[in-house]
């Protein structure tokens, strides 16, 4: 008989980001069918799902919630940076451990998180790599008024500076706002070489719409002439955004083939941060951080984003990096590495090796 193990379940089913975290939903709740269907698996996972409806404020409680009303120790869920960082203090307190799925801006690193989709050493820098020598290095910086668009485009402006290239604008919006007249103008004005778009969901769907009327009126502006690049947009928002996002560049472990297995990097990701749960549950039904700390410094893990391993010290995942551009529906990629280590804290990272020029310091 199997042994049942209930696993919490935080994505908003409404609100402005609902397409991503509806992708993120869908794929942990496959994954839990699939394993209690697998009869060879010796747990059943039961969702213990809480509705946060976009509302940054009620993910703590509603975690606080999962961990109080039910055994689960678990929790598969969360989509912007602001909801991850509000469940963090609770997590510590609970004993419990957050499965993360979604891209984010890197610089953390915490016991009680496992962070299973892409930080900027697998997204924002070679994301950058690819576009500097083919289009230019003079960016302009959009985002989103919240955690992803400040801390990522802090990390743009010093990756931009690293490539020769000027930061030409910076602007925000706050999250949901469609009003982008003002962004495009400023774009028309200073012509950089590419727009990076930290803007999520509809505030991104609406800039795209206008940045196509902007090229209909000046080729200056077309994806062959200046891309829009992202991180963090994905097949499941493709329908949103229509024809207006065909040529544009963005980077994840995961672009759907024809037919697909999974609709998008989130989905695959939501899947794959199941699969890894489960697999060490299995083995020790009780495991807590510290038994999955060891799990993760002793083995790779066998997940539909391909073999995976998860830094022990960290918690962030090996991934592919692929980078893909938008065609009739779906992403085209463009170029691929099949495993990058993560890097959160950008450690590593050369400016020689990435652009091939040095890192100028000043000297007083």
């Amino acid at each position: 008989m199997k042994r049942r193990i209930e696993i919490g379940i935080l994505y908003s089913r409404s609100g402005s980001y609902q397409l991503v975290s509806d992708a993120c939903r869908m794929g942990a709740m496959r994954a839990i069918a699939d394993i209690n269907a697998d009869r060879s698996s010796g747990i059943e996972l039961a969702p213990v799902e809480r509705d946060p409806q976009s509302n940054a404020d009620r993910y703590a409680t509603l975690c606080e919630d999962i961990f109080r009303t039910s055994s689960a120790r678990h929790v598969v869920g969360c989509v912007t940076s602001w909801s991850r960082k509000e469940t963090i203090p609770v997590l510590e307190k609970a004993g419990g451990m957050l499965w993360y799925a979604c891209p984010y801006e890197g610089f953390e690193a915490n016991e009680h998180v496992v962070y299973m989709h892409a930080c900027p050493n697998q997204h924002l820098v070679p994301l950058l790599a690819h576009v500097v020598p083919r289009f230019g290095a003079n960016g302009f910086l959009l985002g989103s008024n919240y955690i992803w668009g400040w801390e990522m485009n802090r990390v743009a402006r010093d990756l931009i500076a690293d490539a020769g290239g000027k930061v030409l604008g910076e602007r925000y919006l706050r999250i949901g706002e469609t009003d982008v007249s003002r962004l495009i103008a400023e774009i028309r004005a200073t012509r950089p070489s590419f727009i990076l778009n930290n803007l999520i969901c509809t505030s991104s769907y609406a800039f795209l719409a206008a940045y196509r009327d902007l090229a209909g009126e000046d080729a200056a502006f077309s994806p062959e002439s200046c891309p829009v690049i992202s991180c963090n947009l994905t097949e499941g928002e493709l329908p949103a955004i229509g024809e207006t996002g065909k040529g544009h560049l963005s980077v994840g472990p995961y672009f759907a083939p024809r037919p697909a297995a999974f609709a998008s990097s989130f989905e695959a990701s939501a899947y794959a941060s199941v699969q890894v749960l489960a697999d060490v549950l299995s083995r020790d039904p009780d495991a807590g951080p510290a038994e999955f700390s060891k799990a993760f410094a002793e083995r790779r893990f066998s997940t539909r984003l391909g073999p995976i391993a998860i830094d022990a010290h960290s918690q962030h995942a090996t991934l592919p990096v692929i980078i893909g551009r938008i065609a009739d529906g779906y992403f085209e990629v463009v170029s691929r590495q099949h495993e990058v280590a993560p890097d959160p804290y950008l450690s590593r990272y050369d400016p020689a090796k990435t652009f091939g020029r040095p890192r100028l310091r000043v000297v007083s």
